[in-house]
């Protein structure tokens, strides 16, 4: 008893730091490619480094207090909320790091100082996505569960509108790339990044893309999961699914980079090719997030 115990303990454990993660991406994506966030980083003095850490503290400690990244009965108590506050904020920036690791823009070369100052800056989303993903990406069927007989019958429907699903599954994410890459678009950050990012390394944007989308959709626990994993259909297994969204994200982020002129019919298309994957990985975490509202 006492081992499955633990077994389960740490099985809670690794599910909420994993709902804290992609819930920090789905924030935190979208600041990463803010080239004015990167300068403030690099040129902030220790001392506004310390405050800009103690304002995350405070803000995060309320958000962990009321509510958390955590599944717990009892939020209101003092010393859990100081812990999950300091372990959101440590994944918070974690997240920070990679996402500036993986564009770049903290190489072995990056003085201490300067990386720091990136991290601390960019890993406020971050970090305030950790804290809200329970709150407003938390299985909403667990605080109002509907009776079994009706779950069932809605699940049955579900499974078999197949192709409804798909298609469905198929606009949300889309729509959802769509946005996101319609704001980063227009922007000099995805040729800043395009052009810094050797051709091998493109290789981790895809597999960091695959791999952060089909956590959040299939594995943080958001939404209905459950009826996700079960829905029958076309390209409707999880790593299926996940394939054919990141290529329609990647679509959506090629057609926007046209729409703005970022890339043109007359240029390359290692150039179209670079531009698309350094855009496509914040496109399809934004695909992803589509996919979670249907």
């Amino acid at each position: 008893m006492a081992k499955r115990y633990q077994k389960n303990g740490w099985k809670r454990e690794i599910n909420d730091i994993l709902r804290g993660t992609c819930g920090g991406f789905l924030f935190g994506i979208p600041l990463i490619y803010t080239m004015e966030v990167w300068w403030i980083g690099s040129l902030a003095k220790p001392r506004l480094i310390m405050i800009a850490i103690a304002l995350m503290f405070i803000v995060v400690f309320l958000l962990n207090y009321t509510e958390g990244f955590r599944k717990r009965k009892n939020n209101w108590r003092v010393d859990e909320a100081v812990i999950d506050t300091v372990e959101a904020m440590a994944i918070g920036f974690v997240c920070a790091a990679f996402m500036l690791w993986l564009l770049q823009e903290i190489t072995p070369e990056t003085s201490l100082k300067e990386s720091l100052g990136k991290i601390v800056f960019e890993g406020v989303p971050f970090t305030l996505g950790v804290a809200l993903a329970n709150q407003f990406l938390g299985d909403s069927n667990q605080n109002n569960l509907p009776s079994s007989d009706h779950q069932e019958n809605g699940l049955s429907k579900y499974k078999q509108n197949g192709l409804y699903g798909t298609l469905a599954d198929l606009g949300a994410t889309l729509i959802g790339a769509i946005v996101i890459a319609f704001n980063i678009a227009p922007t000099d950050e995805v040729p800043m990044l395009a052009a810094a990012i050797s051709p091998p390394w493109l290789f981790a944007l895809i597999a960091a893309s695959l791999v952060i989308s089909y956590a959040i959709v299939f594995q943080a626990g958001f939404s209905d999961q459950k009826k996700r994993r079960q829905q029958k259909g076309i390209f409707q297994s999880p790593l299926s699914e996940t394939t054919i969204s990141y290529l329609v994200s990647l679509l959506a982020s090629a057609l926007m980079l046209l729409f703005f002129q970022k890339v043109t019919f007359a240029d390359p298309w290692r150039m179209w090719l670079e531009h698309t994957l350094v855009l496509g990985l914040p496109a399809t975490i934004g695909g992803a997030a589509g996919r979670l509202a249907i």
